[in-house]
């Protein structure tokens, strides 16, 4: 299964971060492509887009300021099929494509990621108090995966403070 191209540039407002494709996006070539994933609907609810954008359409979040990678980019079925080995060598090509293209906010969907990606056991959600890619803010977002249990209104409200930031100037 071929891997889902990052859509990056410099100067972004945002890069989101998943742990790593599922096999739906991989299948489709486009960022959290299962329908039961709901970022696109909590990117809209909480206004960081001005409608609900469709998988198909996440090439078009640059305009917005808005980039997509991952930690590993090879699609699997969950983030439990993710080797020890693909999380290291991630972490070494997510902070690579950190200092390359200087967002201001690196958003982390799930703490897992983040706690793979800053090796910290523990992480509270929004902006963490010191960053692991210097001059980067980095958030840690709840997941948007179906089967995450915290209830929506709390996932938007954490999301909301994404956009507070954002659209005070930073």
């Amino acid at each position: 299964m071929p891997e889902i191209p990052d859509h990056l540039d410099s100067g972004l407002s945002i890069i989101f971060i998943g742990f790593n494709p599922s096999i739906r996006s991989g299948e489709v070539g486009h960022h959290y492509a299962n329908p039961r994933n709901n970022f696109w609907r909590i990117l809209q609810r909480s206004e960081l887009t001005p409608r609900q954008y469709e998988a198909y359409e996440d090439q078009d979040l640059l305009k917005l300021g808005y980039g997509f990678t991952n930690i590993v980019s090879r699609p699997t079925r969950g983030m439990d099929d993710i080797t020890p080995e693909e999380y290291a060598e991630g972490r070494k090509i997510l902070h690579a494509k950190l200092s390359k293209y200087r967002p201001k906010v690196a958003c982390f969907v799930g703490k897992g990621v983040y706690t793979e990606y800053s090796h910290r056991s523990k992480v509270n959600w929004g902006f963490q108090q010191e960053s692991v890619t210097e001059n980067i803010y980095e958030f840690v977002a709840p997941s948007s995966s179906g089967l995450v249990r915290m209830p929506m209104d709390d996932i938007i409200g954490i999301y909301e403070q994404l956009k507070l930031f954002i659209s005070e100037g930073l």
